[in-house]
């Protein structure tokens, strides 16, 4: 008994179509994400040098208010004001005498309020309106921490 086959039937050979197909869809993603990616841009900018100056410059000077737990103020070490003085007169002149001295060298004026960790809060608050009068805004704060 003979079968009539074909040798040569069940191969095909080698399908051109379907791989240049998937060279069009690997072109096209190329070309899609190539309008993609973002151009930089060369920005104009200068490095900071040194730069020399023909008059001297002036550091910060900081000022440094202590409030014991008493309620004594103290400006740099200075004593000011009685305890039981809540307009602080003395120190409010003394900081708008030091706001005008500020202004006047052009540098800004900054106060550091070092309170004790038993000072009560109203006192602080009394330093802050001292301050408020004489338009002193650069104030940090911190607390005296006994060791």
């Amino acid at each position: 008994m003979r079968l009539d086959t074909n040798v040569n039937e069940g191969t095909l050979g080698f399908q051109i179509a379907p791989m240049i197909d998937v060279v069009f869809v690997i072109m096209l993603f190329f070309m899609v994400m190539a309008g993609a990616v973002k151009v930089e841009n060369e920005l104009n900018t200068q490095l900071p040098g040194t730069a020399s100056t023909s008059t001297s410059t002036d550091f910060v000077d900081e000022q440094i208010i202590t409030i014991s737990d008493t309620g004594e103020i103290a400006l740099n070490d200075e004593a000011f004001d009685s305890p039981s003085s809540k307009d602080l007169p003395q120190l409010k002149a003394t900081l708008m005498r030091l706001k005008q001295n500020a202004d006047a060298a052009k540098t800004p004026a900054v106060v550091t309020i070092i309170s004790d960790e038993q000072a009560k809060y109203s006192r602080t608050i009394d330093v802050l309106d001292a301050l408020a009068v004489a338009k002193i805004d650069n104030v940090t704060f911190t607390v005296n921490e006994e060791e």
